[in-house]
């Protein structure tokens, strides 16, 4: 029953419940990527370890998110267990055997798995943007601040980093909006509080270094089997935002650092994308079309992308067209946007003469689907009725102590583990106007009658040296008048930063203790 260069994913059956024959997803067309739905307790998750088992066995690696813990269990052999046993009899699933599989977990809070970062200039303003919610004045305000950091040489790697820029952006908006296009104040300090709310949602944990490597998510082990990594979501989805952005930032990295190979006999890596509808919920359209050209592209670099969610009306039809294998679980049929739903999902697949699809999607058990495949030269089979074959993994979540022990085998234990904090945005500004403050504190004392070199300076890329800012000859200024300069806003702007984070410490302090 199971066959070289393809995945088993269940039996199909007769309308007279009699076996028809096994369903395949062939490893040529994984990387056509595919869509897993059905409504909750149908059999989703189950679907989706048993199809990352069948990829990582073949050694393809796979990266996907645990959203309730369940899928942990990947990690641990099978046990015994009357459902798995009568399935098997069910299916004639002589050669089933128990396994486990090459796990790394990761944790964007480092509480459940390794931690994951990118940096702020790696996530890019298109994904932050979408991240804080950003209106289109807004989003262009935080185009216009990447424009800065790259001219000026201020890597963007936290959000304080990006704070601070704000802040300097927000004192000298007058004299970079000629440069840059209109800053406007209001629209920087609204982008102040959405870093605000990230904070307090712990987007500070994302964002940071060491980065995560694209090659640390494409392992395999001694055994030829492709490395699982698994996403530790159950606390990222308290904040379904950051959750989806996340995921569309490590998919945009994938596009972005893979080479071109065409069709290969198998993924280089497959990506499972666990309640999608998040990634498209009151996404602007900008966004949609991002995904659906990652989508559409990614499939030459040998990365196979599948969506798994509730309801097929989730994602786009600009989308679904590029999803070739599907596995249909049960739906309801209560509402009319559910009764909708149930008449795009059959109309969806390949019509099979022996039964109607509308009526069959509504009254399948739990762990079966309607099943639809790529094959031969990439057309998609007649659409059967199939029922799942159990995985080889534990069903069910591990224990913290077999998570920690797993972790502790991990090919990336210490590598990820600690914050490393080199210098960026935030120390150059201060210290650039540390350094300005000093030069203007040695002004104010007495000065020869002829003309000096003053202590103002400009971020590099902004013009003018020492030189060029001494003043004309025979164009004085009034008495008691003195221009501030860019490095003193500077220098307010970061003291500001600091005294506010201080400030803020502060107060929580004194709240937790009036608490007790």
């Amino acid at each position: 029953m199971i066959e070289d260069g393809k995945i088993f994913i269940g039996v199909s059956r007769k309308p007279d419940d009699s076996i028809n024959g096994p369903e395949y997803l062939d490893l040529k067309f994984g990387n056509r990527h595919g869509l897993v739905t059905g409504a909750t307790g149908t059999g989703k998750t189950v679907t989706l370890q048993v199809l990352a088992e069948g990829f990582a066995k073949a050694g393809v690696p796979v990266f996907c998110a645990d959203i309730k813990g369940d899928l942990s269990g990947i990690a641990a052999r099978g046990e015994p267990k009357d459902f798995i046993t009568k399935r098997c009899e069910q299916i004639g699933f002589d050669d089933f055997a128990f396994d486990q599989f090459p796990v790394i977990f990761w944790d964007l809070f480092g509480e459940k798995g390794h931690r994951v970062r990118t940096t702020i200039a790696e996530m890019g303003p298109l994904l932050l943007a979408r991240l804080m919610d950003a209106s289109e004045p807004q989003e262009g305000v935080i185009n216009i601040a990447f424009k800065i950091a790259d001219k000026a040489g201020l890597p963007l790697l936290d959000l304080k980093d990006f704070a601070a820029l704000l802040n300097y952006m927000g004192e000298n908006a007058s004299e970079l909006s000629s440069q840059f296009g209109l800053i406007s104040k209001a629209s920087v300090g609204s982008i102040q509080r959405a870093l605000l709310v990230l904070e307090q949602q712990g987007a500070e944990h994302f964002f940071g270094e060491p980065a995560l490597k694209i090659s640390d998510i494409m392992r395999t082990d001694n055994r030829g089997y492709g490395q699982i990594s698994v996403l530790a979501a159950d606390k990222l989805m308290m904040n379904p935002r950051l959750y989806a952005t996340f995921l569309l930032w490590l998919l945009s990295e994938l596009f972005e650092e893979l080479p071109e190979i065409g069709d290969p006999e198998k993924p280089r890596l497959v990506f499972f994308f666990d309640e999608a509808h998040l990634l498209f919920n009151d996404a602007p359209k900008v966004l949609t079309e991002r995904v659906e050209q990652v989508v559409r592209l990614i499939r030459s670099k040998g990365v196979g992308v599948y969506f798994v969610t509730q309801n097929p009306l989730d994602v786009p039809e600009t989308v679904l067209a590029q999803l070739g294998n599907r596995v249909q679980h049960a739906l309801r049929a209560y509402s009319p946007r559910e009764q909708k739903a149930v008449k795009t999902a059959a109309d969806t697949f390949r019509p099979n003469p022996d039964f109607d699809c509308a009526t069959v999607i509504t009254t399948l058990g739990t762990g079966e689907a309607l099943v639809s495949t790529l094959e031969d030269k990439g057309a998609p089979s007649i659409v059967e009725r199939t029922l799942v074959r159990p995985p080889s993994g534990r069903v069910g979540p591990l224990t913290d102590a077999e998570r920690q022990q797993v972790m502790d085998k991990s090919p990336v234990l210490g590598v990820y583990d600690e914050d490393v904090d080199r210098e960026s945005a935030f120390e150059i500004l201060a210290a650039r106007a540390k350094s300005a403050a000093d030069a203007n504190a040695a002004k104010e004392a007495p000065q020869p009658t002829e003309a000096s070199t003053t202590g103002g300076w400009t971020l590099p890329g902004f013009g003018g040296d020492d030189k060029d800012d001494q003043p004309a000859k025979g164009r004085g200024r009034a008495a008691g008048y003195q221009r501030e300069t860019v490095v003193e806003a500077a220098m307010k702007s970061v003291a500001r930063t600091v005294a506010t984070q201080v400030g803020r410490a502060l107060v929580r302090g004194i709240l937790g203790s009036l608490k007790r």
